[in-house]
């Protein structure tokens, strides 16, 4: 069973690696890297990957790749 995340990404951020959780429930990740050639979509896997303790290989990017809110499966 896999489930969907809406996730906005704060590519180049100080805070990162971080994944906080707004009120209304919207996932907000920070990561270091910036947004150039995918390497802040890599970290981002990277880090859910982490956050929901699943191997990064059953993390995928599933829409908005070239968006700050971005669709995750997981699992």
């Amino acid at each position: 069973m896999s489930d969907v995340v809406s996730v906005r990404v704060k590519p180049g951020s100080k805070k990162g690696p971080l994944v906080e959780t707004g009120p209304d429930g919207e996932l907000t990740v920070y990561v270091r890297e910036r947004a150039v050639d995918g390497k802040a979509n890599a970290a981002v896997i990277r880090v859910l990957a982490e956050h929901f303790g699943v191997p990064r290989s059953l993390v995928e990017l599933t829409g908005g790749a070239s968006s700050r809110i971005k669709r995750f499966r997981i699992g």
